[in-house]
């Protein structure tokens, strides 16, 4: 246990589940599409939706989606900086079957095509747990880098991963295979002790049989870079 156990995270109110982990479910939804979304859909479920609106959960989706960090004054503000970027938001409220009470489903577009389906729930203390990405269940917590491969279910592609990282110098903290049938689609989720490089993801998405990869860094510039964003 740190000191932030005790004391929770710095951030801007009012509440730590509902507004700082929200501002990390956006944030990490956003490094997972790869750029600051034009569109994006948004299913609050359980107490985010019966009291996360007067928390500011809507808002900090939205910052962190934007690049924003718990810690952002201009949280708040957040809707009006995604008008300003030409950004589409549409909130919907559903129960999701067998969610945590601290739950929302993102579904968001970038201006290439590109997107992701994401959902992810609020632990308490700032801390998240993204428990699908486009529909598979992997269940982490975001804390490390993550690197998820969606690929035919083949052999070889298990080791040319594994074997990649090697070559990086990236050990592997945990290891996680999941197909919905023999021969079928498959997904390997990949906790780390280092960022993985952006020339490793490239090379990843040229080898044959791969159909998708995402990754979560730690540590990178998230403030909107891509658009030129200012939240000063």
């Amino acid at each position: 246990m740190n000191i932030f156990d005790i004391l929770g995270p710095v951030m801007v109110g009012p509440s730590s589940s509902h507004t700082a982990g929200a501002v990390r479910i956006g944030l990490v939804t956003k490094k997972l599409l790869g750029s600051v979304p034009v569109k994006a859909e948004i299913t609050l479920s359980g107490s985010f939706s019966s009291t996360g609106i007067g928390h500011g959960t809507d808002k900090a989706l939205v910052a962190g989606l934007l690049g924003m960090e718990p810690d952002n004054i201009c949280i708040p503000e957040s809707f009006e900086y995604a008008e300003r970027e030409g950004m589409e938001v549409t909130f919907h409220h559903e129960n999701i079957r067998e969610a945590h009470p601290n739950t929302a489903l993102l579904n968001v577009w970038d201006k290439h095509g590109r997107t992701v389906e994401v959902q992810a729930s609020s632990l308490g203390g700032g801390r998240i747990m993204v428990n699908k990405l486009d529909g598979v269940q992997i269940d982490v917590t975001a804390e490390r880098p993550v690197l998820i491969v969606h690929n035919l279910d083949q052999p070889g592609h298990v080791a040319e991963v594994t074997s990649m990282l090697a070559h990086k110098s990236i050990n592997i903290a945990t290891l996680n295979l999941y197909r919905d049938k023999r021969g079928g689609y498959a997904v390997m989720v990949i906790e780390t002790d280092q960022n993985i490089p952006a020339s490793s993801l490239q090379w990843l998405k040229r080898v044959e049989g791969i159909i998708k990869v995402t990754c979560i860094n730690l540590g990178e510039e998230e403030e909107g870079t891509e658009h030129g964003l200012s939240f000063n």
